[in-house]
């Protein structure tokens, strides 16, 4: 296997000489598949000059041209379509299937945010209303914040960077990037591609590294706006830290998906069994907890097993495996401690549990309490948790018992119960007859309370990263 370099690029420069190089590592097999070369606090300190410099520039590319580009990123990333998943899989331990969807979404966030370039309208208020304005009309322009910082986690590493970098350039900002440091070589091979498209070289720079790196892009008054995917307790230092600028932070969640009395059963499973298992439930809207009817939950538990038996666990670049293995072992253990945890306090394990290496069995418990970490904290691996409730007042109330607030499901038959859950939950999003874990690029995804600030989709994620400015008109009186 042909080993891969992932590279800061700084100032129309990929960096490497004399820069600490670190292995990178398949979590799945344990063979090293590349190595990264760690920027320094000079060769940040040397980007956000460049970035900064460079607004103005970017600023003024017109819209046609910023949209162009992003569409031949676009098309580019769907000629490389297979090796790109392929880098995932070997970066993440990501199924292939779910790697090559997480392409082609990629490839919709990058055409997606070239369309909304040429959407950045304002609109004209007549000053009428007031008797002072009489004879004044004001316009108001959708114009960039500048410089935009972004930095992404490592579970959608290739699609959560064209979530920041699309709308960013879309709205004419020059970007500062720091990708995860497990997931260096996919965040390299994007940028190369949209260089490609024809990105402008000083538009973006990259800098590869870890807290510190990130820390001090946060901290720097020419960043004008951050945007964070990752951990709550990362997102409160970033809030801490980032003083008078525009904070976007999509963070985490223990997402509740309610199975009501009447619901078709068989689909509810299976959708759970595919939603709470995809990359091995590291995604922040993964299906954790399902409160199901104490009704059904017999029948619930017998149809969720039976649909998790048929996931198959392997090698995440075979084209017909469902579970391959977390980001590390370290990782694993967590998850493998955390569902020991479960068990003393009581929950009943339905299948899996056992860990082997970074892979832990796709798991389901039964009951756990509501203390146990399971429930209240968020998991982000492959278990799901399977909680009774009487009345369905008791299922949105203990769905809303949680620090964190980004996405639920609800299956059910009733649609002015589906609308009565929908409005009393205290989350982002609520998928009615479908999981916690749906999502479509050009929808607003987001959450409240420590799931976040801001919302992403191209078309909402350019409101945050840019200004309204208003121009007004007075107009003379006649003589």
């Amino acid at each position: 296997m042909s080993i891969r370099k992932a590279q800061s690029y700084i100032d129309r420069k990929w960096i490497s000489a004399g820069r600490e190089a670190v292995s990178i590592i398949s979590p799945y097999s344990g063979e090293v598949i590349g190595e990264q070369f760690l920027a320094t606090p000079a060769d940040v300190e040397h980007a956000l000059a460049t970035v900064h410099a460079a607004k103005t520039e970017i600023a003024n590319i017109p819209s046609h041209e910023r949209a162009r580009i992003l569409k031949r990123a676009s098309m580019l990333l769907e000629q490389e379509k297979r090796r790109f998943a392929e880098i995932i899989s070997l970066e993440l331990g990501k199924p292939l299937k779910n790697t090559l969807d997480e392409v082609s979404r990629s490839i919709e966030t990058l055409e997606l945010s070239g369309e909304e370039a040429k959407r950045l309208i304002g609109e004209t208020i007549p000053g009428d209303a007031s008797q002072r304005g009489t004879r004044a009309i004001a316009t108001t322009f959708r114009v960039p914040v500048g410089v935009v910082g972004a930095i992404t986690p490592f579970n959608a590493p290739l699609n959560l960077i064209c979530h920041k970098v699309g709308p960013a350039f879309a709205a004419g900002n020059s970007l500062i990037l720091k990708p995860a440091p497990q997931t260096p070589l996919i965040a390299t091979e994007l940028l190369k591609l949209l260089l490609d498209a024809g990105l402008p070289e000083n538009a973006i720079n990259m800098v590869l590294g870890g807290v510190e790196i990130g820390q001090q892009i946060v901290k720097d008054p020419r960043v004008h706006v951050v945007s964070f995917t990752g951990s709550v307790r990362a997102g409160q230092n970033i809030s801490e830290l980032a003083g008078m600028k525009k904070v976007l932070l999509e963070l985490g969640g223990n997402a509740s998906t309610i199975v009501h009395e009447d619901a078709d059963l068989a689909r509810a499973a299976y959708l759970c069994a595919r939603t709470g298992y995809s990359n091995s439930g590291q995604s922040c809207i993964s299906v954790q907890r399902i409160y199901v009817h104490h009704s059904v939950v017999e029948s619930f538990a017998q149809r969720l097993k039976q649909e998790v038996s048929k996931l198959k666990i392997g090698d995440p670049l075979l084209p017909d495996t469902d579970i391959g293995c977390l980001v590390d072992a370290n990782t694993a253990k967590r998850v493998a401690d955390w569902i020991e945890e479960s068990i003393r306090l009581g929950a009943q394990l339905i299948c899996g549990g056992r860990r082997n290496g970074a892979t832990v069995e796709p798991t389901v418990l039964l009951n756990p309490p509501k203390t146990s970490k399971v429930v209240c904290q968020e998991v982000f691996g492959p278990v799901v948790s399977i909680i009774p409730y009487e009345t369905i007042e008791e299922a949105i109330a203990e769905t809303n018992d949680s620090p964190y607030g980004l996405q639920a499901g609800l299956f059910t038959n009733q649609m002015d119960l589906a609308y009565k859950v929908a409005h009393a939950l205290e989350v982002g999003g609520v998928v009615i007859n479908g999981t916690s874990n749906f999502r479509l690029d050009h929808w607003p995804y987001g959450g409240v309370k420590n799931s976040g600030i801001g919302r992403e989709g191209p078309r909402f994620a350019i409101e945050d990263m840019t200004e309204m400015k208003m121009i007004v008109l007075q107009i003379p009186e006649q003589g």
